[in-house]
């Protein structure tokens, strides 16, 4: 399992400098650091199907030599989408599956899910679970991606999700503390995508990393978009990356900084 301690740093900095820019360039590894350990990323999200938002980003860091790790909250046990399907166990088991196969779609590493109940993680908050079982996740990581404080449309598991994210990584001392980005929808760019009207927008002068990606990764975003079955209808499976892609991304997922 790769972490930023020990040898992997040097690798880290470059990937965290890299990311200062405005578009993430692909990674070069000098002769001399060909043994080190990759940069772990973890994007930390509520539900299965929350990577979608950020998805080419994903592939293009995977694809790039990142260790990519997708942790989600909850299995989204009580969101049945486009399936109609009951809340409860059977969905969540359901949704899991999907998850695994939009990580294998987008060539991440590691796939992890909490098994906390969806819509009761305020609960985990309170007792302090959540912040428990993240806590080695983002204190491990060199990058942790994650909604901003809007949670994209207002959903309260996704900003407590960010929340307790950002908290353990500021708890963090300078120079051991990752980087946490939010990953944001520009503002003016969802006019032409009426299913996103609700959802919120940033200032793009906020928006000042941006990880850019290559046509495999929109098709890598396609095909993950396309694991997600009982979420989407075929239709907005199969056109989800694109619209991205050509309204919203526009060659690379934008994203501000936490601190």
């Amino acid at each position: 399992m790769a972490g930023k301690k020990g040898a992997g740093q040097g690798l880290a900095a470059a990937l965290l400098a890299a990311l200062a820019a405005t578009a993430l360039p692909a990674q070069v590894k000098p002769e001399a650091e060909t043994d080190m350990e990759p940069p772990l990323v973890v994007a930390v999200l509520a539900h299965p199907d929350d990577e979608l938002p950020m998805s080419a980003a994903l592939a293009a860091l995977a694809r790039q030599g990142s260790f990519v790790r997708i942790v989600h909250a909850t299995p989204g046990d009580a969101g049945p989408g486009f399936s109609g399907l009951p809340k409860g166990e059977a969905l969540g088991t359901m949704r899991r599956a999907e998850a695994e196969c939009a990580g294998k779609a987008l060539g991440v590493a590691e796939v992890v899910n909490l098994g906390f109940g969806d819509g009761k993680l305020a609960d985990h908050v309170r007792d302090g679970a959540l912040a428990k079982a993240l806590f080695d996740h983002v204190a491990a990581a060199d990058l942790v991606l994650t909604w901003g404080p809007d949670g994209g449309y207002g959903h309260a598991d996704h900003r407590l999700v960010s929340a307790i994210a950002t908290q353990i990584a500021q708890s963090a001392p300078e120079g051991d503390r990752p980087r946490v980005l939010y990953v944001g929808l520009p503002a003016g760019s969802t006019a032409s995508l009426p299913p996103l009207a609700d959802w919120a927008v940033t200032d793009p002068a906020l928006l000042t990393t941006g990880i850019a990606y290559t046509r495999e990764d929109v098709a890598a975003a396609s095909k993950a978009a396309q694991c997600h079955v009982t979420q989407f209808d075929p239709a907005t499976r199969a056109g989800m990356a694109a619209a991205f892609d050509a309204t919203i991304w526009k060659g690379k997922v934008h994203f501000r900084p936490a601190f």
